[in-house]
């Protein structure tokens, strides 16, 4: 376990050094905010159209490996949302506690954490993952969040979640880089180039913007928060280990990278959201930075027990 450690001290060193400028006011939290908005529609947009233009649908899609995440994450969803409507939660307080213990942050720390550590292979399922979480679960989202303030299923709710989707960067990013693949054209230089940089600033930029981040965060609702950091770190991929040993498997890179990545802390954009519904956001913000600590010790454990 040490060499994985070692291996991942260096990126959380980076969140670290994130989190230390903000709390000591040498970064504004504005400044934190300004980098975030960069990363998410430049960098790291630039990262997955690099990343997917290289590849084909097939080689993102591994149909059966898509079904067993799409079902353990459902059934880690539907616990979590079951156990916080037993405590008597309204269906927005539970959606938002579902979203959070499935939802990790994929983008900002998983791609390039995992690339990194273990090679360009990884994309592939970490691109179908992400993309599951976006299409599917952020539909999900919206869709309760609807039936919790009307009680019914608008007929403009279609619309809504199509909107959201080709709006996102993050599947817009994918979708052009799929396209461009299909076409077997090699991307032209000055393009690839320009690409490149602005790929080569989505990792240091995006672990740093986390780290900063989390240092705007206080601990509220830490019962809750504790449970929900437990539920994406521990029973979000053992829930896909399960399914993946279910269909035969468990063993082999892609089980271990889908593994390593359900892993992952609470991505932030569920804290987006739920500020942006007025949804229980505080113990969301709990959860995030309880996870985010937590995750260094559990990604370690992960990564050596599916070596």
């Amino acid at each position: 376990m040490l060499p994985i450690l070692s291996q991942l001290l260096p990126f959380f060193a980076l969140i670290g050094l994130g989190y230390g400028a903000v709390r000591s006011g040498f970064f504004s939290e504005a400044a934190t905010d300004a980098l975030t908005r960069f990363i998410f529609w430049f960098a790291l947009t630039a990262l997955l159209f690099h990343f997917s233009s290289e590849l084909s649908l097939g080689e993102i899609f591994d149909w059966p490996l898509a079904v067993a995440y799409l079902l353990a994450t459902g059934a880690v969803n539907v616990l979590v949302l079951s156990v916080a409507r037993m405590r008597g939660e309204r269906l927005g307080e539970a959606a938002v506690e579902a979203q959070t213990a499935v939802i990790g942050n994929t983008g900002f720390l998983g791609l390039p954490l995992l690339v990194a550590l273990l090679g360009r292979e990884a994309v592939g399922p970490i691109l179908m993952m992400l993309t599951i979480d976006l299409a599917v679960f952020g539909s999900l989202f919206t869709i309760l969040i609807t039936l919790s303030r009307s009680g019914r299923m608008s007929a403009q709710l279609p619309l809504r979640i199509g909107q959201g989707l080709v709006t996102n960067p993050m599947i817009v990013a994918l979708a052009l880089g799929l396209g461009w693949s299909a076409t077997g054209w090699t991307v032209p230089g000055p393009v690839d180039r320009t690409v490149s940089l602005l790929s080569a600033a989505a990792t240091p930029g995006a672990l740093f913007a986390i780290g900063g981040s989390l240092a705007a965060r206080g601990l509220d609702r830490v019962g809750i928060g504790g449970w929900l950091s437990f539920a994406k770190l521990v029973l979000h991929p053992g829930a896909v280990a399960l399914a993946l040993l279910a269909i035969g498997r468990a063993d082999g890179f892609a089980a271990q990278v889908m593994i390593a990545t359900a892993a992952l802390p609470v991505a932030g954009n569920v804290y987006m959201l739920a500020q942006h519904y007025g949804v229980a956001p505080y113990r969301v913000s709990t959860a995030i930075l309880m996870s985010t600590l937590g995750s260094l010790v559990t990604l370690t454990a992960t990564l050596a027990l599916t070596q």
